[in-house]
């Protein structure tokens, strides 16, 4: 028997529940990826999932054989965790402690990027001044969209404080992509599409797959080179990017890489069949991964983990009615 111990931060603390409000952005993305990788988990033959309370945490990490924790990298909350994990002796289903702390710093990631050659928009530490309008601030050590902004002029932007950072904005179709990584091979997923808001607020409504063909080779070109020289990767790790005009995608950029299970695998569980997680469990242990996971039909979802699929065996090619 294998014992998985899953957690994940913002929903086993209640964070973003409170009584008489609505419920936040991250509570509502947590829950729905929680139910969705535990019923992978409890699916897979010889598993046990473990599931406690935060001061159970120690217990449980320390008795399970693999320890798979979800929770955002703002003020360092997953880095905390993760190193609590190998504190007592346990093991991490997911990125080093190297990994966890170069990836949550979008600056440190972007000074990594542009060091091996990475296509990424240029990133400045505020108050310092982008060169150009407009740009995106966020914060250093965000999670999601939470604290996002498009900052039109120098007089908006000087109104800003905080740990922020700005990037130079680049137009163009927002996408993610998934990696199972293990010490032996890493397996690309199918990219999504993100579904952004046009409010300049950046707020994530889900996804849609599946992407045509040129666009797919497009993301996962980019995306492995994004994560090629990241030392320290394992499990489910999800990069951001943008996909620019130019066809050869050559004004394509990469944005971010998290070190955790992301909002996507919803969708993924829904147009794959086959269980992810059954796979990221041999390929993080290093074992053959003789499952393929084969697509079907075409998937949207929403951040709440409400998914509709759609057995068309056809291509969403930037549908218009989103972007």
């Amino acid at each position: 028997m294998t014992r998985i111990f899953l957690y994940e931060q913002i929903t086993a603390h209640g964070i973003g529940r409170e009584a008489g409000s609505a419920e936040h952005s991250l509570f509502v993305e947590g829950r729905a990826m929680f139910q969705a990788i535990h019923e992978d988990f409890a699916a897979i033959p010889g598993v046990e999932v473990l599931v406690g309370s935060p001061g159970e945490f120690a217990e449980l990490a320390a008795l399970a054989d693999w320890s798979f924790v979800i929770a955002p990298e703002t003020d360092g909350v997953l880095f905390q965790l993760a190193e609590e994990v190998q504190r007592i002796g346990g093991r991490l289903l997911g990125p080093s402690l190297v990994a966890i702390t170069l990836t949550s710093d979008k600056y440190a990631l972007f000074q990594h990027w542009e060091k091996y050659g990475v296509p990424t928009p240029e990133t400045v530490l505020c108050p310092n001044r982008p060169k150009s309008w407009p740009c995106v601030v966020k914060r250093r050590d965000g999670a999601g969209s939470e604290g996002m902004e498009l900052v039109r002029s120098e007089a908006e932007y000087d109104l800003l404080l905080g740990p922020w950072i700005a990037q130079h904005y680049c137009p163009g179709i927002p996408v993610s992509m998934a990696f199972l990584i293990g010490p032996r091979e890493t397996v690309a997923l199918p990219p999504t599409f993100q579904l952004i808001s046009s409010d300049g607020q950046f707020r994530y409504d889900g996804g849609l797959l599946s992407i045509s063909p040129p666009l797919a080779a497009r993301c996962e070109t980019l995306a492995r080179q994004a994560i090629a020289d990241v030392p320290g990767l394992l499990g489910y790790i999800g990069v951001d990017m943008i996909l620019g005009d130019a066809e050869d995608g050559s004004d394509d950029v990469a944005l971010e890489i998290n070190p955790r299970l992301t909002t996507s695998y919803v969708g993924l569980r829904a147009y794959l069949q086959g269980n992810i997680a059954a796979q990221m469990l041999k390929i993080a242990g290093g074992e053959p991964s003789p499952i393929r996971l084969a697509p079907r039909g075409r998937v949207s979802f929403n951040a709440a983990g409400e998914v509709r699929v759609d057995h068309a065996y056809d291509f969403w090619n930037v549908p218009t009615d989103y972007f």
